[in-house]
This record gives structure tokens, C-alpha cells and sequence, in this order.
């Protein structure tokens, strides 16, 4: 759980190149008046407590995160600094009292449309396989135990499917992926919803693979999950939510309190497929799924 000093190599990912470069378009540049120091669980979900701690022990003027379990670890560390995430629904996870005015120290962004949006993500792997009448819930231990996955439930009841867990446990990492997938469990489902937790972003490749391997038609949180070879992703445009991220940054460091700064929410969503994983599967996308999307990938 050490710091990762190196803005080289915030800088290869997308999405915190997108927040570099927007905190340095608002007067906030790295080595010239920011420090920007990075701090990773690597997954091990259990130790998010012990990380909070000691990112709050450096005394930051701000932090930026991600996810409900290491936003809740970081404000339970601390409730003076300031703390920006990005987040499905602040208010659920008792972070915030309203959208509207956080109340405390931590405002950010939400990526989440409640129950609609797991329910349009099912309602899109039923496009694609309509005799569908099982699903299986891919995410760790605690996720399946968390507010999005209480809604993953709900929506899968009103779609009249039957839901089971593809348990992952409490460590991300690709052994994980591997021993999850060879157990026998969700076997039977006919297709798999994949969770929002960011942690699956540094397993892309593992987790498409297997998924892909099983031949079960998919629907991943996140586009890279797609353009690693996944076949459907209904989301939130990241890179537009870290430039909302870094507009916040900016005026936390500028002398505002996260306590008044609204919740940014999301206006719409987006549908990538991939044509080229779809035949790895053996599926033919319908046409209507095709034309809806925002992006096919041939």
C-alpha cells in the first residue's frame, strides 16, 4: 500500500489524464503548484481500512477516490479533509444527506441511475438472449452484500429472473477471477451482469477472457471492458465524470467545502458492443441492439 509518486503513470490511464489535464486547464499543475500522490488497495478489499488511515495520516488538502467501500474507509479516517469520489448513490451508502448538499466532507460524482440502470442493463442481455430466465451477478464478496447489488435483486425480480452470485471473494486479483469462474455454481445461468466495482479494471483481460471463455453473453460497467474484448457495456462516460471530478478539485483547492457542493449526476448513459466478441460466443447481435448503440466495435 505504498504511495505511487510517478504522474507518468497516472498519466497513461484515460480517465486520470482526463482529470490531470482539466485540474491543469483550471491553474493546477503537477510540479509547478500540485502534488499528486497515489495510494492502491491492489484489490485486497479487506485492507481499505488500513489504506484510509495512512492516505489521512499524510494530511492531504484533498482526496480523490473512487467506489463506495473506500470512500466509506476514507471518510470513516476522517471527517475534516476534503474527500471527491465518484460513486453510485452517495445518499444509500449514508455518505451524503441529499445530492443536493452533501452536508459533510465529501461531495463527487454519481455514476448511478438506481434501479433503472440495472434494469436496462438486463433488459439489454434479454435483447440479446430472450429465452434468458438466469443471470449471474459477477462481484466480490462484499459488493454482493452492498446497496447496488440490494437493486441488481430488485431488478432482476421485476424482470422475472432468477439471480445468483458469482462470488469473487475479497481479493481482485486474477486467481480470484480464475477460481471463481471453475467453480460450478452459476453455471446454469444463462447470461452474467458484471458489478461497477473499478477494481475489475485492473483484471480486464482475466475477466473478458473467462467470460468469453464460457460463451455467456455479458454486460460490463465500464467501455475498456469492451474494447478489451468484452461483448456490451451500458455506462457512464468516464472521462466526461473525472473532468466533473477535477472541476470539484479545483474548487475544494480553491477554498470551497464539499459540505454545499452538489452531487453531479449523470444526463445520460452510453451503449458500446463489440461485433467481433459476439462471434467468439457464437451470438449475431440483433439489429435493434446495433443501431441503440452508441459505439460497435468491428
Amino acid at each position: 500500500m505504498a504511495p505511487w509518486h510517478s504522474i507518468e503513470e497516472l498519466r497513461r490511464n484515460p480517465v486520470y489524464r482526463a482529470f490531470l489535464d482539466e485540474l491543469a486547464r483550471l491553474g493546477f499543475v503537477e510540479g509547478e503548484n500540485l502534488i499528486v500522490d497515489r495510494y492502491s488497495g491492489d484489490g485486497k478489499l479487506d485492507s481499505y481500512p488500513e489504506l484510509a488511515r495512512t492516505v489521512v495520516s499524510k494530511n492531504p488538502e484533498a482526496i480523490l477516490t473512487g467506489a463506495g467501500p473506500m470512500t466509506l474507509a476514507l471518510k470513516s479516517a476522517t471527517q475534516s479533509i476534503p474527500i471527491v469520489t465518484i460513486i453510485g448513490d452517495p445518499v444509500v451508502w449514508g455518505l451524503a444527506a441529499s445530492l443536493a448538499r452533501p452536508g459533510a466532507n465529501v461531495t463527487g460524482v454519481t455514476v448511478d441511475a438506481g434501479i433503472e440502470l440495472h434494469g436496462k442493463r438486463l433488459g439489454l442481455l434479454r435483447e440479446i438472449r430472450p429465452e434468458a430466465s438466469r443471470i449471474a451477478y459477477v462481484a466480490s464478496s462484499s459488493a454482493w452484500k452492498q446497496p447496488q447489488a440490494a437493486m441488481v435483486r430488485e431488478a432482476a425480480q421485476a424482470s422475472k429472473l432468477s439471480l445468483s452470485h458469482l462470488d469473487l471473494g475479497t481479493s481482485l486479483n486474477d486467481a480470484a477471477y480464475e477460481k471463481a469462474f471453475a467453480s460450478t455454481d452459476w453455471t446454469k445461468a444463462d447470461v452474467l451482469l458484471v458489478s461497477d466495482e473499478p477494481e475489475h479494471l485492473s483484471h480486464m483481460r482475466t475477466l473478458v477472457e473467462l467470460a468469453t471463455g464460457a460463451r455467456s453473453p455479458t454486460c460490463y460497467p465500464f467501455r475498456d471492458l469492451v474494447l478489451a474484448g468484452g461483448l456490451m457495456a451500458y455506462y457512464r462516460d468516464l472521462l466526461d465524470a473525472f473532468r466533473q471530478l477535477a472541476a470539484q478539485m479545483g474548487q475544494i483547492l480553491s477554498g470551497q467545502t464539499p459540505a454545499e457542493m452538489p452531487f453531479r449526476q449523470p444526463t445520460n448513459f452510453r451503449l458500446s458492443v463489440n461485433i467481433k466478441a459476439a462471434q467468439k460466443i457464437g451470438l449475431v447481435l440483433p439489429q435493434t441492439i446495433l443501431v441503440s448503440a452508441d459505439e460497435v466495435i468491428e
